[in-house]
């Protein structure tokens, strides 16, 4: 006769292995489903542009996969739960755990460790994998589909540029184009006490690719104190700011491409610059913690609703799934605007959606029958 400590174990390792399969079922299925649509929709861009299908595969579907799958990874664990913690409840296989001395509380141990175990792998995912997934996605939809991807308006060419370097110096470019990563009409100014103190004017801005330093044709550069001016004029200089051509571009896509050490160092630089997107960027890192945690509460709500047996069955409870996972995107689609549109604060923004539904998750694991 198995002891109750093998007992929880074999339980463990059955939960676990009903949510793990059930879940990349999930993904897989969703996943093909995804493709098969997504191809027969760009067939004729594909065909257009030469490519061969080991190029389509490596350069677009190992990008679009894991950005799809990112997006939709809570929704698949959701419905997994569901679907078979309500197979679970239907044999009244959950009445014959619990009424074997197993207390509510350890039924649910294997849902939080399966819940932990996928919210870590959609976390590191966020914060290293899925930007570059992201990067390759964007480049090859750049090159070959839409070439206004990622693009500000209809153009490259950016006009009439102002941001911050520092607290003191500001910085104005009159036109700029992204791909050549050329630009004119540079100036850099910087007060000491409301005052001028440095003025450099250049005609042209060029990106030095071989020495990553920035290139400045026809400068006049002019040193200020209380009594003098000192005026230099060059023909070109090479020199290094703490811009790049990564932080002109400032589309909105570009936040979703970078890791999230680089996103930290980008926040940063924008947060100094006194930038109109720091709202948005802030968003989207605050997102990459928040949305793995998502997978935790709804684990916890998916098995809390469908370990009760109740008339209706697997039908019901997938019902009852989808309309609470419609709810949460869309508290988490209103919450985005609130914070990038309006005086919503992009921490809470990114965690309201949480807060809420982990208060639903409370209330019904309370009011579960145990």
């Amino acid at each position: 006769m198995p002891t109750p400590r093998s007992m929880f174990k074999k339980i463990d390792r059955y939960i676990l292995k009903k949510y793990l399969s059930s879940f990349f079922f999930c993904l897989l299925l969703f996943t093909v489903i995804v493709v098969v649509v997504d191809i027969s929709e760009k067939t004729d861009d594909f065909a257009k542009a030469k490519l061969s299908m080991s190029k389509v595969i490596t350069d677009y579907y190992f990008g679009f996969i894991p950005r799809i799958d990112a997006m939709l990874f809570p929704l698949f664990v959701f419905i997994s739960v569901i679907f078979f913690t309500s197979k679970m409840a239907y044999r009244s296989e959950v009445i014959a755990i619990l009424s074997n001395g197993v207390s509510y509380n350890r039924f649910l141990r294997p849902f939080m460790i399966g819940g932990i175990f996928l919210s870590g792998i959609l976390w590191l995912g966020y914060q290293y994998f899925i930007p570059l997934a992201n990067r390759k996605w964007g480049e090859f939809e750049a090159r070959y589909i839409d070439p206004n991807y990622g693009n500000t308006g209809n153009s490259t060419y950016r006009e009439k540029i102002f941001f911050k370097m520092d607290t003191n110096t500001y910085v104005a470019i009159r036109g700029y184009d992204t791909v050549m990563k050329a630009g004119n009409g540079f100036i850099v100014e910087r007060f000491q006490k409301n005052k001028l103190s440095y003025n450099l004017r250049a005609e042209n801005l060029n990106w030095d690719s071989a020495s990553k330093k920035w290139r400045l044709t026809n400068v006049v550069e002019r040193n200020l104190d209380s009594l003098n001016e000192h005026i230099l004029r060059l023909p070109t200089i090479l020199t290094t700011y703490n811009f790049s051509p990564r932080d002109l571009r400032q589309y909105e896509y570009l936040k979703d491409q970078l890791p999230t050490p680089e996103l930290n160092e980008f926040i940063q630089m924008e947060r100094l610059r006194g930038s109109e997107m720091l709202s948005t960027l802030l968003v989207e890192r605050y997102n990459r913690d928040a949305i793995p945690v998502s997978v935790m509460i709804l684990t916890i709500i998916g098995s809390v609703l469908a370990s009760r047996k109740i008339r209706g069955g697997s039908g019901l409870h997938l019902a009852l799934g989808v309309v609470i996972s419609v709810m949460y995107i869309l508290f988490s689609r209103f919450s985005l605007v609130f914070a990038t549109k309006g005086n919503f604060t992009p921490f809470l923004a990114a965690w309201t959606p949480n807060l809420l539904f982990g208060l639903l998750a409370f209330y019904l694991y309370m009011k579960a029958p145990k």
